[in-house]
């Protein structure tokens, strides 16, 4: 009781809902996992849905990570990435330069998605104005997408209902339309669609000048904006486009990176493409420790190093850089990946929890259940016998109620509005998987009973 009065007094939580400061009693506290569960307070058990934020990926109590964290700590706790280096740093970095696509051989590591994103944004930045090519500012991005939560990041995250009064800049970053098939007015074909986004992708390009265009960020399947799988050939359509005009394809692996499906990287192996830079973190620690950063193409950095850096510093970094303590754990997580072919776990399971989840579209509370791998979307749809209530507070009373339910049932979701978010842990098991569906259906149910008896 006392923790929770003391969230209540003292914490402020990431996306706190100001009107109801203080009043949150409701949210769960969390005291230990194991597996792909996690515990409550009162020792109750939940599967944990959203597999903590898309990163528990070798699943909780692993004592391999623990004892790494631990011997790390002894060793060396420290190290300023600013001055030094040490051994750790070297390997996760060699290793991760061997999985990513390309060229892709410089790695630079930050705190997390978010500084990863902000990072390899501004280096972006630095590049053309070291090229003398400072007129390329602007960025394209997506609707629905989905990059972070600092100034530049948040920016160029097109979750309109995030964004609220907050400032982000306005006038160099472009969004273009979502790759969601379902949402799409004229209910186009999949192949016409995708011509469509292709076209507005080049009509964009030329109404801003091509000359003008820094980059195009996008996440090979948008995440946090509601798993949106995109068309086929969308995105290798649009990195065509985008370097036939000279401009810089970043693609942002923080959820899909690390074997979320069922590969380290997707944009080569899933979906054709070779960026220039590739972003990460989540999953390259199993959420055990925060860590994050890019990997940028040899190519890129021969532009701007050496003789041509014109006397230059990227001069970006943080304190906790390749923080020794957070790579020995990412070391960790990646032996395990490893050692238990838990990628080629993925793909087996992966099309398998996508079909259970398929099962659910008979209710009639789903509109659509969309996903790959093992992220998934179930979009949830007010009856229209709900009145009295804007759309958008219908969608936050029908998500959230599905939630509750779900809960009591011992099972944690993840309500985005009206879509419940699930990105398990990779190392979920057939019959967990079951579970998951099994509890998620009936607490849609539960929240149809509880609809009805308000009509």
């Amino acid at each position: 009781m006392n923790s929770r009065i003391n969230f209540n007094r003292h914490l402020l939580h990431p996306w706190a809902d100001l009107p109801s400061l203080g009043e949150d009693e409701a949210t769960p506290l969390i005291t230990r996992g194991e597996g792909v569960y996690v515990y409550n307070d009162q020792g109750r058990k939940f599967l944990d849905g959203p597999g903590g934020m898309w990163c528990m990926q070798v699943g909780y109590g692993r004592k391999e990570i623990a004892e790494a964290i631990s011997r790390q700590a002894l060793e060396l706790s420290y190290a300023s990435a600013f001055s030094v280096m040490h051994p750790k740093e070297i390997e996760l970095a060699t290793r991760i330069a061997k999985v990513t696509p390309g060229d892709l051989n410089r790695i630079f590591f930050t705190t997390g998605g978010s500084t990863a994103v902000d990072s390899a944004l501004r280096l972006c930045q630095l590049a053309n104005n070291i090229k003398g090519q400072r007129n390329r500012k602007h960025i394209l991005c997506r609707e629905q997408g989905y990059h972070g939560s600092t100034f530049l990041a948040a920016s160029v995250t097109g979750k309109e209902r995030d964004k609220s009064l907050l400032d982000t800049e306005k006038d160099l970053v472009h969004f273009l339309t979502s790759p969601l098939l379902s949402a799409d007015p004229l209910e186009r074909s999949e192949q016409d669609f995708c011509d469509f986004l292709i076209e507005e992708l080049e009509e964009t390009i030329r109404e801003i000048g091509p000359e003008n265009v820094m980059c195009f960020i996008a996440e090979p399947v948008l995440g946090s904006g509601g798993v949106v799988v995109p068309p086929k050939d969308y995105n290798r359509r649009a990195w065509e486009v985008v370097k036939a005009n000279g401009i810089i394809y970043i693609a942002d692996e923080v959820v899909t990176g690390f074997g979320r499906l069922g590969h380290w990287f997707v944009s080569q192996e899933i979906y054709g493409v070779q960026p220039d830079i590739i972003t990460f973190a989540k999953g390259v620690t199993s959420g055990y420790l925060p860590l994050g950063g890019f990997a940028v193409s040899d190519s890129f950095v021969s532009e701007i190093s050496h003789d041509r850096a014109d006397g230059n510093l990227f001069s970006s970094g943080f304190t906790w850089s390749a923080n020794p303590i957070c790579c020995a754990a990412a070391l960790a997580s990646w032996d395990i990946l490893k050692r238990e072919n838990i990628l080629e776990h993925v793909k087996e399971i992966g099309p398998y929890f996508q079909k259970q989840l398929k099962t659910l579209e008979e209710h009639e509370l789903v509109r659509e259940v969309r996903g790959i791998g093992l992220m998934a979307a179930v979009e949830l749809q007010a009856p229209d016998k709900i009145s009295g209530e804007s759309l958008l507070d219908r969608d936050y009373t029908l998500g959230d109620l599905v939630d509750r339910h779900c809960y009591a049932l011992g099972l944690m979701v993840r309500p985005l509005i009206n879509i419940c978010i699930l990105s398990p842990p990779l190392v979920i098991t057939f019959e967990q998987v079951d579970e998951l569906i099994e509890k998620l259906r009936a607490g849609i149910q539960a929240a149809h009973i509880e609809l009805g008896e308000s009509y």
